[in-house]
């Protein structure tokens, strides 16, 4: 836990470094040397060991009491020893919710359910509306052919017998 205040102060003094200070330093040989940084708890040095760029060494303080009580992290509060008839309620409550749930999956199901029904209803009532829509057609078709062939024979037989007897 202290590791973890630590840390967070680390990171929160680190934000509130001079960015402007860091970089002057970087250009000015005198400063670089004499640059030290000092928070509350923290303490900044520049290290000239580095040839390729900038080093710094952070050394964090141990913590003062009163950064201890602003980044102390409680405790969850201790739970109370649980009597029977505590426990047989809640079992109790649970047990409803259960049944309550158990209750909305049946429903659910039972929707679903009434609805395939529905949709089944509705595609036989569709295919039934079909069948007698192509039986009714298939009766008119049929009906207009036998008006159309009972005009037509006796014109073809007509001309069939004069063909007939042109041909004789």
């Amino acid at each position: 836990v202290a590791k973890v205040a630590e840390l967070i102060t680390y990171k929160e003094k680190m934000k509130e470094l001079s960015m402007l200070s860091l970089i002057c330093s970087c250009f000015s040989p005198q400063t670089r040397n004499n640059l030290v940084c000092e928070f509350e708890d923290m303490e900044v040095k520049p290290i000239n060991k580095r040839a390729s760029g900038q080093a710094f060494e952070v050394i964090l303080k141990p913590p003062s009491p009163v950064s201890d009580v602003a980044h102390s992290i409680t405790s969850p509060p201790k739970k109370r020893d649980m009597s029977l008839d505590d426990i047989q309620k809640k079992l109790e409550a649970a047990e409803n919710r259960r049944r309550s749930q158990e209750a909305q999956v049946l429903k659910v199901l039972a929707e679903k359910r009434e609805h395939e029904r529905d949709v089944l209803l509705k595609a036989m009532e569709e295919n039934s509306n079909f069948s007698k829509m192509a039986e009714e057609n298939l009766r008119y078709i049929t009906k207009e052919n036998k008006k159309i062939t009972s005009r037509i024979l006796p014109c073809c037989l007509r001309h069939s017998r004069l063909m007939f007897v042109i041909c004789l």
